[in-house]
This record gives C-alpha cells, structure tokens and sequence, in this order.
C-alpha cells in the first residue's frame, strides 16, 4: 500500500528507522559539547588542549574509518557493519564513562567516531529506498541530524545536571544500544545490496573529485564550520560559568537560541532555492558568522550579549549547514555525488578535529581571544573563496531505471535523456540499469523523462 509522499510501507520503515538510529547516534556524539569543557577541570591532567583532543577526537577517527566501512559493507552487507560500528561506539562510550582521567575520556572518544557509520547508513538507505524517492529518502535523513544536533545542545546540559559526567556516557552507551535494537525490529533488510555512485564512495573516482576546486572549496567550507564550532566549545561553557551561568542552566540558553535561530533561517532556504540566490545566501551567511565570531571577541561575557552572538552564530550554521550538501549535489557530476559527499563528509570530520585540538591549545596559551580571533581570520579565507566561487547551476539529483541496457546503446540513451527538457546532464550506468542524470525541476517534462522509465 503507498504511504504518503508515494512512499512505500518499506521506505517509510526505512526513513523512520534510519533517521532514529542518526538521531541516537549524532546525540552520542554531541551532547557532551555544551558541558564538557567545564566539566573536564575536575580530571586529573586536564588541560585546555586536551579538552579540545577530546571533544574532536571523535573526527579524526571517523574520517579514517568512514570510507572503508562504506567498503566492507559492499562485501560484509550493510547490518553487519552497521551493528559492528555500533557495538564499538558503545564501548567507546563505555571506556569514557569508566575513565577518571582526561585520557581515558580521549581514548573512548575515538573509539566513538571508529564506529563510523553513517556512510553505511546512507549505503542502506539507498538499498531501500527506489530511485525516484531516494533524493527525498536522503533529505528525511538529514533533517533528522538537524534535530539531533538541537537537541543534543539542550539535553546535554539536563541529563548531566542529574547523572553527571560519568552518568552522560553511560546514557550515550544506552542510545547506541537503543539503535542497535532499531536497526533489528524496525529497518527492513534489503532485497539486494550493491554499489549506489549517488550514495556511495568510488575510490576510483577520488583523484577526480579531489582535482575539482569549486568542489575544494565546500570541503574547505565545511572543515571551517564544524571547526570554528569545536573551538568555540572548547571556550564558551567556561567563559558563562566564569560569568556567574552554571553549566547546568546552559540549556536555558541554548534552548531560546535554537528556538529563534532555525526559524530565522526559513526565508534565506527559500530566498535561495525558489528565488535562485543560491550564491548570494551562502555568502551573506559566510559573513553573518564572522559577524557573530567578532561579537564573540569583542563583547563581554554576559548572558545575554552571548545569547545575541549564538542566535547569529546558529542561524548562519544552520543555514551553511543546509546549502553545503545542497551545493556539492548541485556542482558534482551526476555519477560522481556519492564520492564528492564522501570527501566532502571526511572534511567535516577532521574539521571537528582540527577544531577541538587547535582550540583548546589556543585557549590555554591565550583565552578566549585565542579561541575566536583565528575562527574570524580562517572564516574570512572562506569568504574570499566563495567570492571567487562560480555560481551553482540550479539543478537537482534525478536517478531513472531504465533497466539493463546493452553497452553499445549508453549513447544512444544519453542522448534521448538530455533530449528531455529539463534535463541538464545525464551519465548512464548500464550494467546498473540506472541514468543518473542532472535536472531543473522547475522546467523538467517529466512525463517524457518517465517514458525511458521501466518502473
């Protein structure tokens, strides 16, 4: 029976179950920001840089394992690997909540990100999910990080307030269990698994990505934001407890931030999709968190000036956080966007890294001045290269089914799709049966696309 949105009842399992297992798991890894950096004063051998190491940590194991996990999930099936990374994240979890030292702390932080799976996820969503509906699989998806990431800002502070640090870890340890239980009883298993070059790394087709500098420009991009946002939390929670704000009330602040901030963004999104200012939204928010990192710097630490600077801050990363992927969909070829999002979620990760270790060794040798004046220097490079970045093309990821074709008539097909109005670009994978093509929605005849369709 369809579900609504023309979803079937096994991608509507799918979504559901997929975007809980994110959310569980996204929570994990970052309800200790807006906590741990004052928390960690109390460990033996703490230091700021430290603190940093092990709030980043997370990313530089991550970006080793994403990819090759991505792999062995090819060969292994996507349940297996799935489970196996998060039976390593519980136990990372573990290891952090039994640690009574700072390094303890630091090793079960990057036992977390080892258990990397979101590349699998997505690789699973994908299994499930038909080419028609699977652009709007994926969106489900990362709206549901979105939210995590809220609410791990808003929790974090509540649930240490009554269990502490040691009880925080134990929570995270628990939630990866809760996905584990998830994955079982409420995500389908696939038909069929195989490779999917809209979801999936091609290692074949890195050097390519690699060498397409509108595509390092967003990996650029994406390193900067997920780092200016570690270092800050390296900084902030201690700067408002030095200001009289217990750690335990933070989410008394965050709670009324991420209230106005993801609401502000609303009209940039459509401003930039509907009225095509794709390139002129990214950059206004670009300088809107400059603007928030200066205020930052420049303010004193009252509650109530930093709540000003975090609904600016927020609204701008929101709103990056939202166009980043959008745009590297958009510039990517149309057999490529699997790799480009892969190198492109590998930068974030060692974005946080970066983030978390040159924070907090900033913060020790020189505060909060330390902590935001280079996040303002390194934001301006971003801006400069967004500048000097080639306006996107408005087009949207469009995968057909035309069935299994015979190798010798892949041209013949390219060019009946691109024939179709609307359609921009179109890459043909014959031994797939998939077209993956690149096209305007809003001028698409799809009823002709349809035609070549053997759904």
């Amino acid at each position: 029976m369809a579900q609504p949105g023309g979803w079937n009842q096994q991608e509507q399992r799918a979504a559901y179950g997929l975007s809980s297992i994110y959310v569980v798991r996204m929570m994990g890894l970052f309800m200790i920001l807006p906590v741990f950096s004052v928390y960690a004063q109390g460990l033996p051998d703490a230091t700021p840089l430290l603190t940093g190491l092990a709030l980043g940590m997370y990313g530089l194991t991550q970006s080793i394992f994403s990819i090759p996990y991505g792999l062995l999930s090819d060969r292994f099936g996507r349940k297996p690997v799935i489970a196996a990374g998060l039976l390593i994240f519980a136990a990372g979890s573990v290891v952090a909540a039994m640690s009574t030292s700072i390094y303890g702390i630091i090793l079960g932080r990057a036992l977390q990100g080892a258990g990397a799976v979101a590349a699998v996820l997505m690789a699973l969503a994908a299994d499930l999910s038909r080419e028609e509906h699977r652009l709007k699989m994926m969106s489900f998806i990362g709206v549901s990080i979105g939210f995590a990431f809220a609410l791990s800002m808003v929790l974090g502070p509540v649930l240490t307030r009554f269990v502490g640090m040691s009880g925080l870890f134990w929570f995270i340890a628990l939630l990866a269990i809760l996905a584990l239980v998830i994955l079982y009883r409420q995500v389908p298993d696939p038909a069929h698994s195989f490779f999917h070059r809209d979801a999936q790394v091609n290692p074949t087709e890195l050097g390519k990505v690699l060498g397409d500098a509108q595509l390092l420009r967003l990996d650029f991009g994406v390193f900067t934001l997920h780092a200016v946002l570690m270092a800050m939390f390296v900084a902030l929670p201690r700067s408002l407890e030095v200001s009289g704000f217990a750690v335990q009330q933070h989410w008394e602040l965050y709670l009324p931030v991420f209230l106005l901030s993801v609401p502000l963004m609303v009209p940039f999104i459509i401003l930039a999709e509907r009225r095509r200012r794709m390139k002129q939204v990214f950059i206004g928010a670009i300088a809107g968190l400059m603007v928030a990192q200066l205020a930052l710097l420049s303010m004193d630490n009252t509650v109530w000036t930093v709540a000003v600077s975090l609904v600016i801050f927020f609204t701008a990363f929101n709103l990056l956080e939202a166009s980043l992927p959008s745009l590297v969909a958009k510039i990517s070829p149309a057999d490529r966007k699997g790799t480009a999002m892969g190198m492109f979620s590998t930068s974030q990760f060692l974005g946080a890294f970066a983030g978390g270790a040159l924070g907090g060794m900033s913060y020790q040798h020189w505060g909060d001045t330390g902590v935001y004046l280079p996040g303002l220097l390194v934001i301006a490079v971003w801006l400069f290269l967004a500048i000097t970045m080639k306006n996107p093309r408005y087009v949207s990821t469009y995968l057909l089914n035309i069935g299994r074709i015979d190798p010798a008539g892949t041209h013949a097909m390219v060019a009946k799709l691109v024939a179709v109005r609307g359609v921009a670009e179109a890459v043909v994978a014959a031994d797939e049966g998939i077209a993956y093509l690149k096209v305007d929605l809003h001028a698409l005849d799809e009823g002709k696309l349809l035609q070549y369709s053997i759904n």
